[in-house]
This record gives structure tokens, sequence and C-alpha cells, in this order.
């Protein structure tokens, strides 16, 4: 068999198929591969470019293989689909990954490291509870409104009608109810619990993590933002600019541009949803607390919001602190304001 270059693996649960080419790009290998197998195949190859779609345990694999002795690309799997050839099945992805891979101008996603993907899982599950905590708090109000208990919205409000459904015996109501409510309650009080213990542990790990303190340094930038960013692109250097950083989260304009006039759109809300609502949440409150001054675009803000409805503007900022937090993980230096 003859030496082989490149590979292209198509990730699975237990079955994975292999697509490999030799230095003339001539197919050498196709082959499905059990789980307990993949790591000991490749263990007998000589070191190989070797492309993997970035999706579910990709990042696992791509350390565990890369320690092989192989270069692993994580390419995004919309990047793979132009070059999947007629019918979709493992095979064929697997020979699309493979030419995807080669391409000189293909793009690549970084490989998480352990802390990257342990701090993500943080995310992630903090985001989790707190949509739970919202859903189970929005039933417990509208289960009590229907027996003519209402409370003012926000926390305070939250907390009054926990104290009520605590506090309260009404004998005229089923037992069974009261059951309902003091579930309700005691979900919501562990959900609190579990959401307050993800906060110290993100706390924790940032004023541990100097990379993550530079980053907060940034007007809008917090310790949510900061730690969620280095969770997601490490220290940045898979993009070449700071534009391109903020393209993939999705806060540039989308181009439909043709015949050399540029016409630009709405942003592209394209790449990291996550990240695009931290930043913009940073910037809306810099907007809202009229701290323009102070914001990250200082003076440029200020004059911009003359200008622009304020939505536009705080999404502008935001664009402009996700540029800023690409040049801060990327030269490592603070962020130094305008008037300084």
């Amino acid at each position: 068999m003859k030496k082989i270059s490149i590979i292209g693996l198509d990730l699975a649960k237990r079955i994975f198929q292999v697509h490999g080419i030799d230095e003339d790009h001539q197919v050498v290998i196709q082959k499905s591969l059990q789980r307990s197998e993949l790591l000991a195949w490749f263990g007998q190859l000589e070191p190989c470019l070797v492309g993997m779609e970035a999706c579910a345990t990709a990042h696992y694999w791509a350390r565990e293989i890369g320690k092989l002795g192989h270069d692993v690309k994580l390419i995004p799997p919309v990047y793979v689909k132009p070059y999947v050839r007629r019918q979709k099945n493992d095979r064929a992805d697997a020979a699309a990954i493979c030419e995807a891979v080669s391409r000189p101008s293909m793009r690549f996603a970084g490989t998480k490291t352990i802390g990257q993907q342990t701090v993500q899982v943080l995310h992630r599950s903090r985001e989790l509870l707190i949509k739970q905590r919202v859903q189970l708090s929005n039933a417990l109000r509208a289960h009590l409104a229907e027996f003519g208990w209402i409370f003012p919205q926000g926390n305070a409000g939250l907390d009054q009608a926990i104290d009520f459904v605590r506090d309260t015996h009404d004998a005229d109501l089923p037992a069974a109810l009261w059951d309902v409510f003091r579930y309700q309650v005691a979900q919501l009080t562990n959900l609190r619990a579990a959401i307050a213990g993800l906060n110290k542990r993100m706390v924790a790990w940032h004023r541990a993590d100097g990379d993550s303190k530079r980053l907060a340094t940034i007007p809008g930038v917090g310790v949510v933002t900061a730690s969620a960013i280095l969770a997601s692109i490490g220290n940045g250097k898979q993009f070449k600019s700071g534009r391109e950083f903020s393209a993939w989260i999705g806060l540039v304009p989308r181009q439909n541009s043709s015949g050399g006039k540029e016409k630009l759109g709405r942003i592209s809300k394209q790449g990291n949803r996550y990240l695009r609502h931290l930043l913009v949440a940073g910037a809306t409150a810099y907007l809202r607390g009229k701290r323009c001054e102070n914001a990250a675009g200082g003076i440029w803000f200020s004059q911009l919001l003359h200008r622009k409805p304020g939505r536009v503007a705080s999404v502008a900022l935001a664009n402009k602190m996700a540029r800023i937090a690409w040049a801060v993980l990327t030269t490592g230096e603070y962020y130094r304001s305008t008037a300084a």
C-alpha cells in the first residue's frame, strides 16, 4: 500500500469511516473502523494530515489522534457539504472531508483544550439551568394567578411568590395543589443554588487565568463574557484579524454586492450565537446606563448615537468590543482606552 498523506475521518458513535489518499491524490484506503480500533489503527500509521468535521466529540478525537503525531484539522461542517458527491452516506462524507482538508484556502476550527471544554461545559450548564429557572418561575406565577394571586415582575416579585407559598396554608384549596406549589418552590431553590455554585466556579477560574483577566479590562466585558470568549477561541490566532473574529460571531453586515456596488444589510447573525448575545448585552448595558463616553468606543460611540438608533449603535459597539477582544488576546496586552 502506498504511503497515506491525507485522511478524511467521518466521526460517529461506534462505526468510523476512513478515506485516505496519497501524495498524488489517488485513493489508497477506504474502510470502516470500530471505536475500539480507531486509535490503535492511527498509531500504526506514519504521521499524516487528518481532517475531521468540527462536530460532537471532534475535539476529543483531535487531541487523542494528535498525540500520535498526526496533524489534525477540524473543518466546520458547512464547508464540507459542497464537496459531498451525490448521495450522502458515511463513505461519501469521509471522501468529502478528505477533499476539503486538502484545499489551500480552507478555513479550520481550532482544537479546544480540556480546560476550554471545561469552561464551555460550565457556560452551557449555567445557560440551561437559567432557562429552567425562567420556565419554572413563569409556571409558578401562572398557576398562582389562576387562583387570584398576582405578584410583581422581577426577582423581588418571585421572592414574594416563594414566601407566599411557604407561609400560606389555605384549607379551601386541595392539599394536592399546595404540594405542587411547594415542589416548584423547592426546585426553584435548588436551581438558584446550582446557578450560584456555577457562578462561583466561573469566577474562580477567571481569577486564575491571565487572559481572562485581561479581557475583563474591556468596558462591557465581564467574567462571563471573558471566560466564554476564551472557551470558544482560545488564543484567537485561528483568525487573521479582529473583523474575521466578529464575522465568525455574526456581528458584521451581510453583503449583497455586485458590479462594483457595495450593498450592506443587517448583521449576518451567523456563527456563535451565545457570544453574540453576551457582547450585545454588554454593549446595551452601557447604552442603558448612559455611560457612552466610558464604553469601548469612547467618543465614537457617543457620536454614533446621534446618527443611528440605539439598537444599531449597541450592535456596532458589540462589533468593536469583539475586535478589541481579539486584539487583546493576540497581542497579550491590556485594554487601553481612547482617552489614555
